[in-house]
Formats: C-alpha cells, structure tokens, sequence
C-alpha cells in the first residue's frame, strides 16, 4: 500500500501550470529521487507534500498518522542555539521544552525553580527517552551536542539540520538540495546514511553520481506531468532518450494528419455536402489534443568566444607554501600549468582550493615560493558567492552593463536574443536578479561569464542548482573550450567529464598536511589511485611479514 499519492494534482501559478492532473505514488523504503528543468516545480510538489502550499485541483492521499520531514534547500537559521537545542526542536512542542531545559542548565546561574517545571513536563512526556534519541543521532552524526550552530560550516549545518528531521523518526523524508555546501567525503556520509534510513526518502537532487549511488526510482517533472523510470539515473537516460524520439515520431506524425484533415475541411461545396460528420468530431478533437500539448521546452546555446591564445605557459608554482595565522593550508608545492589544461582542485571544505585559485590568479602572493604566471591571459571567473551579481538590477543590465547590445568581436547581438540562449524568456530577462531561482542565478552568472572573450576559465562550484540539461552542456562547452581550464566541483561525474587532470589537497592525511597530490585524470582515477596505493601497502605488509617469518626459521 502506498504511503502518499498524488491523484490528478493539478497547481498553477499565473499562466503557468507547474502541475497539470499530475499523478505518482511514494512506497516503504524506496529511494526517489526527483529531477526536471529549473523552475519546473520540484520545489512547489514538495510544499504539496508538507501541506506548505496547497493545489489548485485533485487529490493528496497519505495513510493515516503518517509522519513527513523535510529539509530545504537554504541553509538553516538557527540565532544563537547549540547543535542539541536546534535539533530538538524537531520534536516540535516537546522539543521546545527539552531545548529550553538544555539553555537554561548550561546558565552560569540556572534559573532552577524554572528547570523542576521544564523537568516535570519532560517527565510526564516519557520526554528523557526522546533526549536520549537526539543524543544518539548526534553522535552517529559526529555532532557535538554543545557547538553554537552559528559556528558551523555549511556542511556541517546541513548534518545538523538532517538530524533535526530524522529525530521525528518519519515515514517520508524530503531533501531538497541535500548535497548542495557538502562536499565529496560530506556527499558520500549522506549517501550512507540515506541507505540506512529506516524509511521512504524522496530526493530533489542534480547530482548524477549521487542519484546512481542511492535512488531506486527516479521521478522526472517535465511539463507539468510526472513519469516514473524504476532504477537509478543511468537507466533512466537510457529510457528518457528512447522515449524522447518515440514522442517527436509521433507528434510529427500527429502534425501530418491533422494537416491532411484540414485540408480536407477546407474542401469545396460537393465535398462539404458529402463530409463524415463523425470525421468532422475527430478533427475537432485532434484541434483541441493539439492546442493543449506542451512540446519540450527550448535547450539553452552556451558558446565561449576564445581570446587570443595565452602563452605556453598559463603558471608554474614553484615550491609554494601557504599559511593563514600559523594554519598551514599548503606546504611546498610546485606544479606547472599549460595552456589547454583542465584541471580540477579536489579537497574538503576549508581546505584552501579557493585559496590556490586565488594564488595562480595573482590575487593573494605566498608564504614562500614562487608564483610565476604566463602572458596574455584573459580570465573568465565563475565565483559561487555570485559576488557579480547586483540583485537589485534586472538581468540584463546585469550583463549589458545597461545597453541594449553585446559586442562579440564586432559581431553585434541584442542582450534580449543572447539572454534567451540562457533560458531566459524577454520577460524574465527584464526581471530583478533578487526574483531568480538558484538556476537560474548560476544560469546567470554564466551569460555574464561568456559574454566576454576569455582564454582562462575558472569555475568556483558551477553545478550548484543547474538542472540536468545545462549540466550536460557546460560539460560539453568546458570539453570543447580552447583555453585553460580551472574547475573546483564536489560534482564527481562533472569533475570526470571535464578535466585532464586533478590536484588533490590533504593527500596524504592528517600527518603531511598542507600537501597535494597531482595526478593525471578526475575524480574516478583519484579513487583508483588510492585503491592501487592501498592493495601496494597491504603487499608490502605481507612482504615484511613473510620476510619475518623466513628469518625466525633461519634462526
């Protein structure tokens, strides 16, 4: 039986039907995981299923006492908690009691008369045994219950922010965005504690690696209806392309028919008099099937125009080390950057991959060593924070700087046509950046990155929100792009799609740190790497052990 149903949920907004008589089902312990363009309407199903936002028509089914957590997409606010009162607050009003109980006993002078009334409510709830469920998760979460959540990474608040959902133990968990400020070792712990998860789990995600690793079933949104491909995102492109091609066969064949039957209709008084009237209904119904069809929406057109070509040599680092107040970040590298490498930076969060792009750029000199950068560079910059966006300006005075048109070389084209490349409709091109979806913001960025010539791209996390389709162009812009590349992703099929080499940070663990590892190939050849460098410890391991053991028996 299933635990929620969508029966013919239909939910608009203005013009636009995000949901049209939409219908799926979510059953125990399945793993799905919900994909379609930016802006489609993932988000709005999500409020449907939470009772945040309610449809316009049809019905949501959900066995009874059925319990639904969420996590959104933004990050958590949390003022001045720690980590234990924020997660408590998942238990809702019983929560409320323990997160007070926990603030005030940790008072330099506890108000104690206040604490006996907190406790005694505690107790009438069998309240302790809750507590010691938020304990237990914090602890398989390597949460210390004590950390002020301000002081949190944003890793870090999302583990918060996931224990706080799964502390009501429920039946369905929604995560928007879950691997979004994670990165690749903060995706994998999320992808083993989704396995474990005792319970359905229903996914907002654009991370293909992710979704091969944890979904059952994917769900796909494409105007305003919703199909179900069992399986994981690589057989559901093996489905969708098929599927795709059957349609356009038969819309083509639909757009023919209803041509000849127009004609037809068009004919002289003999052929009027002698018309079947029951034709004459099936050419009206074909009219009305063909008014209300949605074809697939336009794919958007990014093109980089090369600068002139840099010379040879893009950097080399020679022997560099860097430090911020005594913390080694990197300890006597040195590497050498030519024009046409595509390199990406691999590390955990905070261990200093912008700080390495800053100092190829010429933006922060090192603690030692040398810096020395090629000639005629031309440097496009993809910067996550979007600190080049002016959200009070509308999106094309964003990247028209206020003109109507671009300059490509003396080839001129009006903002409103290269906008629509990127997705963005005249409508929405004349609509403050404030009003944009996170899509739509990197979607964004991008129209500003390329619509100056470059022969140096620098990507700063440029997944983050992109919908499938832009995803698998950018990987096919960044493949074809003449220059040198420089890309920081926790996105490891897009770091596998794109780069020629990787520079992993804290290689060698804890006890070298500060030093990187090149290697030649993504994120797929860094993890075959280690396995070859484990299977050589565990020969030499064996090695020493026989070794040992031949010289007991000389003896």
């Amino acid at each position: 039986m299933a635990l929620l149903t969508f029966e013919k949920i239909s939910l608009a907004f203005g013009l636009q039907a995000l949901l049209d008589e939409a219908e799926f089902s979510i059953y125990e312990n399945e793993r799905l995981c919900l994909i379609g363009r930016n802006g489609a309407g993932k988000s709005s199903l999500f409020g449907i299923i939470e009772g945040r936002i309610k449809a316009d028509s049809g019905t949501l089914r959900k066995q009874n006492h059925i319990k639904i957590a969420a996590l959104s997409q933004s990050l958590p606010e949390a003022g001045d908690l720690d980590v234990y009162q924020f997660v408590a607050l998942g238990l809702s009003e019983l929560g409320d009691v323990l997160s007070e109980f926990d603030k005030i006993s940790h008072q330099p002078d506890p108000d104690l008369e206040r604490m006996s009334t907190l406790q005694e409510r505690i107790e009438l709830q069998d309240g302790w045994r809750f507590d010691a469920r938020i304990r237990r998760i914090l602890e398989n979460f390597n949460l210390e219950p004590a950390t002020l959540m301000q002081s949190l990474s944003g890793g870090w608040k999302r583990r918060a922010a996931l224990a706080r959902a799964l502390v009501q133990k429920p039946d369905i968990l929604l995560l928007d965005e879950p691997t979004n400020h994670l990165d690749i070792s903060g995706i994998l712990w999320l992808e083993q504690k989704i396995k474990e998860f005792q319970g359905a789990v229903f996914v907002i995600t654009h991370d293909r690696q992710f979704m091969d690793n944890v979904a059952t079933r994917i769900i796909e949104l494409d105007r305003g209806h919703l199909a179900s491909f069992p399986g994981n995102y690589a057989d559901y492109r093996k489905r969708k392309n098929a599927l795709l091609a059957a349609e356009e066969k038969a819309n083509s064949e639909f757009d023919k028919k209803l041509a000849q039957e127009e004609v037809w209709i068009r004919q002289g008084i003999k052929a009027r008099r002698t018309r079947n009237e029951g034709r004459v209904r099936a050419l009206e119904q074909m009219r009305l099937e063909r008014s209300r069809r949605r074809n697939v929406e336009g794919k958007a057109k990014f093109n980089i125009e090369d600068a002139r070509k840099s010379g040879k040599l893009v950097a080399e680092l020679k022997d560099v080390s860097l430090s911020f107040d005594d913390k080694l970040i990197i300890n006597n590298f040195s590497s050498l950057i030519m024009r046409g490498d595509k390199i990406a930076l691999i590390g955990a969060n905070g261990c200093g991959k912008s700080s390495l792009l800053k100092l190829i750029l010429g933006r922060i000199e090192p603690t030692s060593g040398e810096v020395v950068r090629g000639t005629n560079l031309e440097i496009a910059y993809f910067d996550q924070n979007r600190h080049g966006i002016d959200l009070n300006k509308t999106v094309q005075d964003n990247v028209s700087g206020g003109t109507d048109e671009l300059d490509f070389s003396g080839r001129k084209r009006h903002i409103i046509s290269y906008l629509q490349d990127f997705l963005f409709s005249p409508q929405r091109a004349r609509t403050p950046a404030s009003a944009l979806s996170g899509g739509e913001l990197n979607r964004l960025m991008l129209a500003k990155l390329f619509s100056k010539p470059s022969n140096l791209l620098v990507l700063d996390e440029p997944t983050n929100d992109l919908d499938m389709e832009t995803l698998d162009l950018l990987e096919e812009l960044i493949t074809d792009y003449q220059g040198t590349v420089l890309l920081v992703s926790h996105d490891r099929a897009f770091v596998d799609e794109t780069v020629t080499t990787s520079i992993i940070f804290d290689a060698f663990g804890r006890e070298r740190k500060g030093e990187l590892l090149e290697i030649v190939g993504g994120y797929s050849d860094w993890l075959a790497y280690q396995k070859s460098q484990l299977i050589n410890k565990e020969k030499l391991k064996n090695t020493r052990t026989q070794t040992a053991k031949e010289t007991r028996n000389i003896n």
